[in-house]
């Protein structure tokens, strides 16, 4: 590694613009798009990279410009609460390519409330979501995580019927506890290779994030892992038509 966590990712945060490609990178893997949940499989060394509860200004900008430097994209599950609040920094997550699903509108745990009231805060979550992408060429992909990821079977089957795509988590980084920067990446590390694939669970609003991910790119390139685009496809989420973002800013409906 050719310089310290804190200052790679200080020098990716402090600029405002799309920062160039490392050369010689070579993170990028395959683009998966997928109707449903069972067409969500990962190869050996294959990982998808998810980050939870933002958009955050400061965090999400500096964690979109670390992953242009590596040439991979990631889902993003927007709350809609947060969205409301940030729908230009919505928007430009899905402009430089990522993928944008929900996550709720309040990250209440779903099984403390009645089904329907369950059904109305992701419908909420998602339809936020909607609103901040609206005229800028996308709408939210099928792509949900439940809060806490706490569930009931009766929930989920609703949500997939509802045309939603549950994202799972392999990995949990739990960068959400007051660890250090590199804790969090030797127990992310440690937890993908005993796997050695799937669905990793960061978060965009803490610094702590931010700070570790140049140098767990690294790691991941170093030990031959590819970072999998995930799209989605087929049917509606709450009757909204898809819109699958390319790379270079054009939309398509699906």
């Amino acid at each position: 590694m050719t310089s310290s966590i804190v200052d790679r990712a200080q020098l990716t945060a402090d600029l405002g613009q799309p920062m160039p490609p490392v050369a010689g990178v070579s993170l990028s893997g395959r683009t998966l798009t997928v109707a449903s949940n069972e067409q969500l499989v990962l190869r050996p060394r294959e990982v998808v990279l998810t980050f939870d509860d933002g958009p955050r200004p400061g965090k999400t900008e500096a964690i979109l410009n670390t992953l242009d430097r590596y040439g991979v994209k990631a889902t993003f599950l927007m709350l809609g609460e947060t969205v409301e609040q940030h729908p230009a920094l919505a928007r430009t997550v899905a402009q430089r390519g990522h993928t944008v699903g929900s996550h709720t509108f309040t990250h209440t745990n779903l099984t403390t409330l009645a089904f329907a009231e369950a059904m109305a805060e992701m419908q909420k979550g998602h339809e936020a979501v909607a609103r901040a992408l609206a005229g800028s060429g996308f709408v939210p992909s099928r792509f949900f995580r439940f809060p806490y990821l706490a569930q009931t079977g009766f929930i989920r089957a609703s949500a997939i019927e509802s045309h939603l795509i549950i994202l799972d988590v392999d990995i949990d980084s739990k960068d959400y506890y007051k660890d250090s920067a590199r804790t969090v990446m030797e127990r992310t590390l440690a937890r993908l290779d005993a796997q050695g694939q799937g669905i990793i669970l960061f978060h965009d609003i803490h610094m702590r994030t931010v700070t570790m991910l140049p140098d767990f790119l690294e790691a991941l390139q170093e030990r031959g892992y590819k970072v999998v685009t995930l799209r989605s496809t087929g049917g509606t989420a709450f009757d909204t038509p898809l819109v699958t973002a390319g790379t270079n800013g054009s939309s398509t409906t699906l």
